[in-house]
């Protein structure tokens, strides 16, 4: 007879009606096991039915018939008891993902005000005009008389990343006005305020230069966040 290794003594409470034990047989899930010795059933219910048999509960084992005992002559073979089935290991849970620090987080609305603030030392003479393209729309463009002045943007961002793009032209088809360096033109995008009519950017984000010395065109991306 085989056993399972970690099963060595059959434990049966037949010595409490041994008049009836010695009537029956022993059945492991309903299967006859008489015989069988030097077993031992972990998480097992016993029973004792009324005709003396012992029944033998235990879900996790299971009744294999040996195929060479099966070909003996009498008295029949002895079952042998397989081992329960090895359980599923629990996957680990996975790690939680990381909370970002409240700074990194994207703002769900904007709650500050931006302008776009335009500055000439001397309107005409840098002879540039640039194209102003926010999140890839058109936006305006700064002409080369312009004068200072400061336009909300605000509506046209998004809470977050945003992107600006200047493309400055030279004009200048002939002779040039100037070519000192303290004519320039400069545009900046900032957070500020409106009091009276009169705009205080507080906070610089972004700021594009050209001079009467430059005379190339060129374009530049900033990117910079609203919140």
């Amino acid at each position: 007879m085989v056993g399972i290794p970690f099963a060595r003594q059959l434990l049966v409470a037949l010595s409490l009606v041994p008049a009836l034990a010695l009537a029956g047989s022993v059945f492991l899930n309903g299967v006859n096991i008489d015989g069988l010795t030097d077993v031992k059933f972990e998480k097992a219910t016993v029973r004792i039915d009324a005709n003396g048999n012992v029944l033998i509960d235990a879900p996790h084992y299971k009744v294999v018939q040996d195929p060479v005992a099966a070909q003996r002559p009498p008295p029949a073979p002895a079952p042998v008891v397989a081992p329960p089935p090895p359980q599923p290991v629990a996957a680990a849970a996975p790690a939680p993902s990381p909370v970002q620090p409240a700074s990194a987080q994207v703002p769900t609305r904007i709650t500050k005000r931006y302008w776009l603030v335009v500055k000439q030392s001397a309107p005409g003479m840098t002879e540039y005009d640039v194209d102003v393209y926010l999140n890839a729309k058109w936006l305006m463009t700064v002409k080369n008389g312009m004068y200072d002045d400061a336009v909300s943007i605000t509506r046209h961002l998004k809470p977050g990343q945003n992107t600006v793009v200047f493309e400055a032209k030279k004009t200048a088809t002939g002779a040039r006005k100037s070519f000192s360096s303290e004519h320039a033109l400069s545009l900046v995008i900032g957070e500020g305020d409106e009091n009276s009519g009169n705009v205080m950017v507080d906070n610089s984000l972004v700021t594009f230069r050209r001079t009467a010395q430059d005379a190339d065109n060129v374009a530049r991306e900033y990117s910079f966040v609203a919140r």
